[in-house]
């Protein structure tokens, strides 16, 4: 029988690269702040209703607890310094940093969780952070500042993945979407407090904002199939399958031109990815509370 885990992750991925797209072509036309707001509530609307429909309460205790507020927190960070990023920033350079973030979930699960990792994985860990200067080359004239949003969003979605670990079982993937959509939201009106509401949304970037929402919440659907379906080891690299769509849309689209060093970075960050996660599978299987952006 065929593994469908693969094939819905990479359309998961695919998903996630279009919501970005999305959502930076709206943001063209309006502010970051209000953007992230729409965005939000849209999604927290749909998943509220599909949590009606099969019978969920949306309160539950768990959330008031310590993983689920560091992982709301987290959450907040991510998407904001995330969204920041991409919308001052080149959509591939971004989605580039953000592979990074397995392993620094890797890293923080040895600080955090006290698990074991060998000189090989540290090895592999390393030179993906390597391959993280490769893409931002401080100290040189190809960095751009704004590219610190992407490391500081990669390291709030490291932060949200290690604190989902932690969260109890009981609780659904759907009431965590809910509570996903709900961080959105602030992390908007924090933004608003800062810069302003600015420019109301006009015909196009209310069209692209009901696009995000839509891909985003497939996204999300098809992500939880593709965990739950799929054999975790074969499913969960093909996460890095982000990376091919998000480069595609960003020449396609925005008319960026990443260069050499940029796809070098890239390709040094994928490889260790990869690596690192071949040596955990041959440890123990590997957890599936795991949610990108």
């Amino acid at each position: 029988m065929l593994n469908s885990g693969p094939l819905l992750m990479t359309a998961s991925m695919a998903l996630f690269a279009l919501e970005d797209m999305f959502l930076k072509s709206a943001m063209q036309e309006i502010g970051v702040g209000l953007a992230l707001c729409i965005f939000g509530l849209g999604g927290m609307v749909i998943f509220l209703i599909w949590a009606h429909l099969r019978g969920q309460r949306l309160f539950h205790p768990a959330i008031v607890t310590k993983p689920l507020l560091l992982r709301s927190t987290s959450e907040v960070l991510g998407r904001l310094f995330y969204t920041l990023a991409f919308a001052l920033a080149p959509l591939s350079l971004v989605s580039a940093v953000l592979q990074a973030t397995p392993l620094v979930v890797a890293l923080g699960a040895v600080v955090f969780f006290g698990e074991v990792v060998g000189w090989r994985r540290w090895m592999a860990i390393g030179l993906g952070f390597v391959g993280v200067l490769m893409i931002l080359r401080p100290g040189t004239e190809a960095f751009s500042a704004t590219s610190i949003f992407a490391v500081l969003g990669m390291l709030g979605f490291a932060g949200r993945d290690l604190a989902t670990r932690a969260s109890p079982p009981s609780m659904s993937n759907v009431q965590l979407g809910v509570y996903g959509f709900v961080m959105l939201v602030v992390a908007g009106v924090i933004m608003i407090a800062v810069t302003g509401v600015g420019p109301l949304p006009g015909a196009r970037a209310s069209l692209d904002l009901a696009l995000a929402v839509a891909v985003g919440v497939l996204a999300y659907t098809a992500l939880t199939a593709a965990m739950r379906v799929g054999e975790v080891s074969l499913t969960v690299p093909f996460r890095y399958t982000r990376l091919i769509f998000a480069m595609i849309l960003g020449i396609a689209v925005f008319g960026e031109r990443p260069d050499l060093m940029t796809w070098a970075g890239s390709a040094v960050i994928v490889g260790s990815g990869l690596y690192t996660l071949y040596r955990g599978q041959r440890k123990k299987p590997c957890r599936s509370g795991l949610s990108p952006p």
